[in-house]
């Protein structure tokens, strides 16, 4: 029988187990290692940003502050970023230097998984998870309201901008001037530029000079406030003018003691925003609710407020002291609790220990049976919590499988529609080469055609042309969302370049009465620019410029250096009807397409375009509108490029890019097609192109001047090639079987066919395409659609350049050495020839025919051959060659006049004399007298 368990046992563990229990380490907080990249740390507003956050941080010891300082470098930001990434970061807060250099590294640590906070300034993505940042628009617009009611509405107003192109200093002068909008009587009558730091500012004081009536100065920043008021100071006009400074930070010599001290009237609040920054991330790691965009407000600080406004801060100053004394205490605190719970941890374990033990040996029946039973139940119990956890797991395991399946599907889906919708706009080009060719060449050849049929064919060729500006749009737009488009640059006079594509739409500005005006602040600007880049960009703002801008409108093009010379800004203004608020936020959308009104609706590509294009040559695009009043697109470029955008020569020479695609290929037969050749024509064009209609139309354009022969596909026509041996080849290069670029490689490693000149048509225009045309042998690139007349003097050029290189074959040959250096394969090919009647001058009945055998080639193919290479027949290349050798044997005395003509394969020595002497003027006895010297 088991004896009942003794009532005090329990009683006396109870207290022991709560103790233990009030003794035991609480659970810890989730530790965090949070990033923060700062542009630059100097000046005392960057300070206040990192002082906020170490006091919000001093709530939360636990998380760990990683701060790494740019020193204004976005090269150095760049990196850092990345390697705090790679050091292990739960979240990343970033405050950029310049929003298009820094967006690369931040878009790869949004994809890696880590949440981004932007502070104060964005990138120009939209990948990261939060924005913290002040209003640099509202901050301006306080500025002017704030100026307005301090002096009644009218006055003249002097404004301290910050450093050129800095946004803050952008959205500033942006808001200060839309708000002096509204109040007529307040004019901004000089502008004088600083650098956010605090100096003299020279002309401040000649602007003051100039504007005795001024009475107020609005400052960028409270730095050049100070400044601004060391100048009034000077010139005894410190108690006339008010001054409005921007920051209103504490401490000495800050905006609130400038306030306080009767320096600035005024200081608008600019929030540094360090504490809401933490504050927004740790909710974010904490998986608690938070606002993705988060603009901190602003007050206007003047005497009415900054007494309140200092308390405040002196307030929170004394509270962050206190709490900080208090952790020093509670650190001390906590060491203490740690070694005294360690010796309490080992008397409750020795106590507990014994106790254990008696209640073991006085009741270790009951507790067995006790045990197992709870045992039993448990094991129930978790064999049920088990099943349950495998059934959610594998739940889990499905939906996660049908996430990865469903977003794996999408992208195979977006990317076939980009491939249709590439492929669909390549396949415009060639119907578009077979229209605009035949209707240059009637505008350019036929002068019969009458007024009205001229129009007509400008009309066609118009929008002929206009329909191939939107398929090069549609092609630039999948490079650059497949990262195939790349800046080269070269470095030019920017001025010129812009001025001559105004110059191209100041025709059709003049006919609807629209003044176009270009306006450049220095003759010359030198930059490192991409002219095939910026000329799409340009051509989009000034085509859209015009096409909203009314009859008897306005359109002003101006073109100046900002931020010290390091960057140039041109700006596109129109007096047309403005954006509509609700189509400003997706006005750089791709086919985005708003309210255009009366006019007529374009594809919704162009800003996209241009805005994409302007952020791949490392520059920013920007624009301001108001209902009614027009609008103004700013492009803001580097003047510098790094050295992997630059390219040392301005293009290549010997392509001809006209920017198109590849050509569809079609579905025709296999089998060479003959063309009629004219008659009297010796040179010989070969055609290889699988769109029946336009190889039609090459052999009627290239037959006026040639013979040609045509094939459909390359197998075959590089079949005819080896077979004809022509002159000249023109060959599309997407074709099925055989590619062009195969085609070219072939001909080339063919000693045959390796001297022939090759024309590569093609639609693809990306310049690493061009290079693999090159690298293939080619002698020139054309892209569709071309100008037929262009093709005919194309294929003259190259002709006559293969006549000079004949010449230079055969002035090799005409030396005394009568072989020739195997350097290329045309040369190699005038090796082996000569090798091969060189072993067989002996030979009097050596024939073309054996050296053809001997080869490996046909007679005609040996024949075109040496035609083309040295413009002469293998009878008279077999000729020369012996000849050339006599004047070697008739140098030598021991041989006879007779024993050299048979040694050389010569019918008999009268023979030999009449052939040397028509060869070279001299008889081969007279030849002997003059070079070998008398015997004496």
């Amino acid at each position: 029988m088991i004896r009942p368990f003794p009532v005090f046992l329990p009683l006396l563990l109870l207290p022991l187990l709560a103790l233990l229990a009030a003794c035991a380490p609480q659970k810890q907080v989730q530790a965090y290692r949070i990033g923060f990249s700062q542009c630059s740390t100097t000046g005392p507003w960057r300070q206040a940003m990192l002082d906020g956050m170490k006091r919000e941080l001093s709530f939360h010891p636990d998380v760990e502050l990683r701060v790494v300082n740019a020193h204004d470098n976005s090269q150095q930001q760049q990196q850092q970023i990345r390697e705090l990434v790679r050091g292990g970061i739960d979240l990343l807060i970033v405050s950029p230097y310049e929003a298009g250099p820094v967006t690369p590294a931040v878009e790869e640590a949004h994809r890696r998984g880590v949440p981004v906070v932007l502070l104060d300034r964005r990138t120009a993505s939209q990948q990261y998870t939060a924005y913290v940042g002040g209003d640099n628009l509202e901050v301006g617009q306080t500025a002017a309201r704030y100026a307005a009611r301090l002096l009644n509405h009218k006055g003249s107003i002097i404004e301290v901008l910050g450093t050129p192109g800095s946004s803050a200093t952008t959205d500033r002068h942006q808001g200060f001037a839309q708000a002096l909008g509204s109040h007529p009587g307040l004019r901004v009558v000089s502008q004088v530029t600083g650098d956010w730091t605090e100096k003299t500012l020279p002309a401040l004081a000649t602007a003051l000079k100039a504007h005795p009536d001024v009475s107020l100065i609005f400052a960028h920043n409270d730095g050049m406030g100070r400044g601004a008021y060391e100048v009034c100071r000077q010139l005894g006009l410190a108690k006339k003018i008010n001054i409005i400074g921007v920051d209103g930070l504490a401490g000495r010599n800050e905006g609130l003691d400038l306030v306080q001290r009767g320096v600035l009237t005024a200081s608008v609040l600019y929030s540094p925003g360090g504490e809401d920054a933490i504050r927004t991330a740790l909710a974010i790691l904490n998986k608690q609710p938070y606002k993705r965009e988060n603009t901190l407000g602003t007050i206007v600080i003047d005497s009415t407020n900054v007494r309140t406004m200092q308390q405040q801060t002196d307030k929170m100053v004394t509270q962050q002291e206190d709490i900080e004394r208090q952790q020093s205490l509670l650190q001390r605190l906590q060491a203490t609790y740690a070694s005294q719970q360690t010796i309490l941890y080992g008397l409750l374990a020795t106590l507990l220990g014994a106790t254990v033990l008696g209640m073991i040996a006085w009741n270790s029946a009951r507790k067995n049976r006790l045990i197992n039973e709870q045992l039993a139940l448990q094991n129930a119990e978790n064999d049920k919590i088990n099943r349950q956890l495998v059934s959610q797991n594998e739940e889990i395991s499905q939906q996660r499988n049908q996430l990865e399946a469903l977003a794996e599907q999408a992208r195979t889906d977006t990317e076939a529609k980009l491939r249709f919708f590439t492929n669909f706009s390549h396949e415009l080009r060639t119907p578009l080469t077979l229209i605009l060719g035949p209707v240059e060449e009637l505008l350019t050849s036929s002068p019969d055609l009458s007024s009205a049929q001229r129009q007509d064919l400008a009309l066609v060729r118009r929008n002929t042309q206009r329909l191939l500006q939107l398929v090069n749009q549609l092609l630039d737009f999948r490079k650059i969302e497949v990262g195939k488009m790349s800046v080269r640059a070269t470095e030019g006079n920017l001025v010129a370049f812009v001025r001559e594509i105004v110059d191209a739409f100041e025709k059709p500005a003049r006919l609807r009465g629209v003044q176009l005006r270009f306006l450049a602040a220095e003759p010359e600007l030198k930059a490192w620019f991409d002219g095939n880049i910026l000329d799409k960009v340009f051509l989009n703002l000034l085509s859209n410029a015009l096409k909203f801008t009314p009859d008897q409108g306005q359109i002003t093009v101006s073109l100046q250096p900002g931020e010290e010379g390091k960057t140039v800004r041109i700006s596109v203004a129109d007096t047309g009807r403005g954006i509509s608020d609700q189509d400003r936020a997706h006005i750089f959308e791709w086919f985005y397409q708003g309210d255009q009104g009366a006019v007529a609706k374009g594809s919704g590509m162009g800003l996209a375009l241009a805005q994409g294009l302007v952020r791949l040559h490392q520059g920013q695009m920007t624009f301001s509108s108001q209902a009614g009043q027009g609008s103004t697109f700013v492009v803001v470029l580097p003047r510098e490029l790094p050295a992997e955008l630059r390219s040392i020569e301005p293009a290549a020479p010997t392509l001809l890019t006209l920017d198109e695609p590849e050509a569809i290929p079609t579905d025709f037969g296999l089998e060479a097609d003959s063309v009629t050749t004219e008659a009297g024509s010796e040179t010989l064009v070969l055609v290889i192109e699988d769109n029946s209609e336009v190889n039609d139309f090459l052999a009627r354009k290239l037959r006026t001047d040639f013979r040609v022969q045509t094939a459909t596909d390359g197998h075959t026509g590089f079949r005819m090639a080896t077979d004809l041996i022509p002159d000249l080849i023109v060959c599309d290069v997407m074709m099925p079987g055989l590619s062009g670029l195969e085609v070219v490689t072939q001909l080339r490693a063919d000693w045959r066919t390796s001297h022939i000149p090759v024309v590569l048509l093609t639609a693809r225009n990306a310049p690493e395409q061009q290079v693999e045309g090159v690298q293939a042998g080619a002698d020139l690139y054309l892209t569709k659609p071309f100008n037929p007349t262009f093709l005919l003097e194309s294929v003259r050029t190259l002709l006559t350049n293969r006549a000079r290189q004949r010449e230079h074959f055969r002035r090799e040959l005409s030396v005394d050495l009568a072989t020739v250096a195997p350097s290329n394969p045309d040369q190699k090919f005038l090796h082996d020839l000569t090798a091969i009647v060189e072993a067989n001058l002996t030979k009097t009945d050596l024939a073309v025919e054996d050296i053809a055998r001997s080869l490996g080639i046909s007679r005609m193919q040996l024949y075109r051959k040496v035609k083309a290479v040295l413009g002469t027949g293998v009878t008279d290349f077999i000729q020369s060659l012996r000849l050339t050798k006599a004047r070697e044997l008739l140098l030598d005395g021991t041989l006879t006049i007779a024993e050299v003509a048979y040694e050389l394969g010569f019918s008999s020595p009268s023979y030999f004399s009449t052939s040397f002497k028509a060869r070279y003027q001299i008889s081969p006895s007279e030849f002997r007298t003059l070079h070998i010297a008398p015997q004496h």
